[in-house]
């Protein structure tokens, strides 16, 4: 597989940058974070850099391709909540600092991505929004709920209030993932905070970052969203992966040593998975 990356994260009129973003890239896949720290509570920008750090942390300990990924990203971000609270309780005073997560796993050209908050991951697909993440948001529960129109969540008083986030003690996040999706050429995947998204349409997004060079094009979108916002900008920032072929590149005779070496263990690790659900789902298939 081949890919671009291209990433934008922006101060707006804040006084701190409290968003944080991260790709981390492997042989055998990419894991895209973006964490948008809370500015309702202390330390936010210490709740959204652990965030990262502690995905990068174990993506050393657990290379990819994973098995089950959907388990995989649910139990990453679940990590980071309990690390952010031990981070917390560390500063001097104790403080319960929270951020929102979002998660993009891509691996043998399916891709995968978990969430909580009101952090986006959009996959576009010749420049229309395929899928998007649904914002864990108190407008966007009255949206689904049919009590609020689309003209009126931009400017609802009450549009930047989360009800789901990673870090304080007293939440158990509840982490939104998705099923596995096969990925197309030219597929775009995009992490975004809020400052970012919601000054824009998705169209808007979708048609520009098509278009160029991904980091040109971001940067153009956060610069947009900005002025959009002035002068009550947010942080802006986002992160982005272009799926430029999905062939898989010849390596060099030594990696190949080390590729098939780590394609047993993962060939050996689905054939007992199988076995498993066979036995699991026997009576079942009987009928």
């Amino acid at each position: 597989m081949q890919y671009e990356i291209g990433r934008t994260s922006r101060l707006g009129n804040r006084k701190t940058n409290q968003d944080r973003l991260s790709s981390i890239e492997t042989e055998d896949g990419v894991m895209l974070v973006l964490g948008d720290g809370l500015g309702g509570t202390k330390g936010g920008e210490i709740a959204a850099q652990t965030l990262v750090d502690t995905i990068n942390n174990e993506m050393e300990r657990h290379p990819l391709p994973v098995l089950h990924p959907e388990s995989f990203l649910e139990a990453l971000i679940l990590q980071a909540h309990y690390a952010i609270q031990e981070v917390g309780q560390a500063q001097q005073p104790p403080i319960e600092p929270g951020t929102t997560a979002v998660l993009c796993l891509v691996q043998q050209g399916v891709v995968w991505w978990a969430h909580c908050g009101d952090s986006r991951c959009y996959l576009f697909r010749n420049g229309l929004p395929l899928y998007r993440t649904k914002d864990d948001s108190y407008v966007e529960h009255l949206y689904q709920q049919g009590e609020l129109t689309m003209e009126t969540l931009d400017g609802h008083p009450m549009r930047n209030l989360v009800t789901q986030c990673i870090g304080p003690p007293k939440i158990s996040p509840n982490v939104s993932v998705s099923k596995g999706l096969p990925l197309a050429k030219d597929d775009i995947l995009l992490l975004c905070s809020d400052g970012f998204w919601e000054p824009l349409d998705d169209a808007q997004i979708g048609a520009l970052i098509k278009k160029g060079v991904l980091n040109e094009s971001l940067n153009t979108l956060a610069e947009r969203a900005e002025h959009a916002s002035y002068p009550k900008s947010d942080n802006t920032s986002a992160l982005a992966m272009k799926i430029t072929s999905l062939q898989l590149i010849k390596k060099d005779p030594n990696d190949d040593i080390k590729i098939h070496t780590r394609n047993e263990t993962n060939l050996s690790g689905a054939i007992d998975e199988i076995e498993r659900a066979l036995e699991e789902y026997s009576d079942e298939m009987k009928e």
